[in-house]
């Protein structure tokens, strides 16, 4: 088993107890690795400082898989640390674009926390935005097509120099994520080990 630590980075009002988070831990579990969940602040700068101080401190390669804004922070620290590699599942490109049409009172879907997203927060994430990426090597897009929050095509040109597994179909909380575990096992260990994107039907499912 590759001496790896896998960081899975929840995407916005999402917890460790997402499907995706849970179904990777059980699989990543059962080979033994080193995996771990932070369960990330809504605030941007605090979010990136609790994932910050994961990846500095580890003495081993990080593969992040962050998900929806969990792919944003992600990217933000592949550019800023040679030791990590991610896999962006469904990927919000521009966040504090996206996440104008939602301020005011939110709840965060799994711990039923309340607040304010504020202007703030949007500041926040420009200022984490990385304007060119440097290590598009060191990235493994799961995109599909069926996306009914994000729109895909941003991904796939945001990323247009890495790998890209791009599935017609799905949703936004990425329909048959445990098909490409062995693909995110692969990409860990440095390899490219990816499936035939098969059609999925597009359904309405958050993530």
């Amino acid at each position: 088993m590759t001496q790896t630590h896998f960081i899975y980075v929840h995407g916005f009002n999402s917890s460790p107890a997402s499907i995706k988070a849970r179904i990777l831990g059980d699989y990543l579990n059962g080979l033994g690795a080193r995996y771990s969940v932070p369960a990330l602040s809504h605030w941007p700068a605090e979010a990136m400082a609790q994932l910050e101080q994961r990846v500095a401190d580890s003495q081993q390669p990080v593969l992040l898989v962050g998900s929806s804004l969990g792919g944003f922070y992600s990217t933000a620290l592949v550019e800023k640390y040679p030791h990590c590699r991610c896999v962006l599942v469904n990927p919000a490109v521009a966040p504090q674009v996206l996440l104008a049409g939602w301020l005011g009172d939110n709840e965060n879907l799994y711990t039923h926390e309340q607040y304010q997203l504020t202007p703030l927060h949007l500041e926040q994430l420009q200022a984490l935005a990385c304007t060119e990426l440097h290590a598009q090597d060191r990235y493994l897009l799961l995109q599909q097509t069926g996306d009914e929050t994000l729109d895909y095509r941003e991904a796939v040109a945001r990323y247009a120099g890495a790998v890209q597994f791009v599935q017609p179909g799905g949703h936004h909380g990425f329909e048959r994520f445990e098909d490409l575990l062995p693909a995110i096992l692969a990409f860990a260990g440095g390899r490219i080990e990816l499936p035939e994107p098969t059609a999925l039907p597009s359904t309405q499912l958050s993530h």
